[in-house]
């Protein structure tokens, strides 16, 4: 997976630029922080949302998409401020962001799988996806992400530490500069295939196998069609998710045809495109969409926002 800083952002830019390139991205963020904190309050503060098993993956998505998100934006800022760290702080950083950007779409995965016993087996949904069984396929999630992550650092192992003359890095620190030998680069790609791929598979089986199921006399027409969409939402949001992996492939293609200087400031709009606003989509998209979540998440931005406002107020 790609993370928002595998280049050098700010080569050919002045301090002041880079400062307001900084802020420009920062303030993004802050803004998705608060809602995507808000969401995740909101789905923990009800009785109702902590023993709904869709309401529990929301939250693991929601959970792991501010976690990819903030840590995108500190190696971003790393690489603005020209701050050089060591490799092992650098592999930290990079392999909790791999993680955290894995886990998205294989919840996505499980939440399409759920949407579709709920349409295709409605009589048998109430004892397949309980809450239990919802824990253990977090569980197995983040299991499967921590071994793959556990993999690349198995794989590190290979490069000659011992003939460096310290463990500080020359460059800035990002997913392509981590990728210290030919296995590593081999290994993320054919990863990255796989799980785009088979996650891509299974949300597709899941909306064919709903469409099909709501021709049936028996289905619940307005269920199935609601379903339907849910998926199809899925569906734009695993694509979002992949377009992450295509951002170094795009910018070297327009680093062709355009200046170093131009090509660093596209470098930030496509960051907050590709990045920033996929990671803020899941809490829009289910905190307004859905009629038990919306009017307890308005409730508690209105309040958190005319609180904010009595304090700029009174100081």
């Amino acid at each position: 997976m790609s993370t928002q800083s595998q280049t050098n952002v700010t080569i050919g830019l002045g301090f002041l630029e880079r400062v307001i390139l900084s802020t420009l991205t920062t303030l993004p963020c802050c803004v998705f922080f608060f809602i995507n904190g808000t969401m995740l309050f909101t789905l923990r503060s009800k009785l109702v949302f902590r023993e709904t098993s869709r309401y529990t993956l929301l939250c693991n998505l929601l959970f792991s998409d501010t976690m990819q998100m903030a840590l995108g934006q500190i190696l971003y800022l790393l690489s603005s401020c020209r701050i050089m760290v060591t490799y092992p702080f650098c592999g930290l950083l990079v392999m909790f962001a791999n993680l955290t950007n894995e886990v998205s779409p294989l919840t996505l995965v499980v939440m399409s799988l759920e949407r579709y016993v709920a349409v295709c087996y409605p009589l048998r949904h109430a004892t397949i996806i309980t809450i239990r069984n919802t824990a253990v396929a977090i569980i197995v999630v983040w299991a499967f992400c921590s071994l793959n992550v556990l993999i690349r650092v198995l794989l590190l192992l290979d490069f000659p530490f011992s003939d460096l003359d310290s463990l500080q890095m020359n460059h800035l620190c990002s997913t392509l500069i981590m990728f210290l030998g030919s296995m590593s680069d081999i290994y993320d790609k054919a990863y990255t295939c796989f799980l785009f791929v088979s996650a891509g598979v299974a949300v597709i089986s899941s909306y064919i196998g709903v469409v099909i199921a709501a021709r049936s006399a028996s289905t619940d027409k307005a269920s199935a069609r609601k379903a339907r969409n849910t998926l199809l939402l899925h569906l734009v949001q695993l694509g979002l998710s992949l377009s992450s992996t295509i951002f170094n492939p795009f910018l070297l293609v327009i680093s062709k045809v355009v200046s170093r200087v131009v090509l660093m400031r596209m470098q930030n709009v496509l960051y907050v495109c590709f990045f920033i606003l996929p990671r803020c989509l899941s809490s829009l998209i289910y905190g307004l969409r859905d009629q038990t979540i919306r009017p307890i998440l308005v409730y508690y931005l209105c309040c958190r926002l005319t609180f904010l406002s009595k304090i700029h107020s009174v100081n």
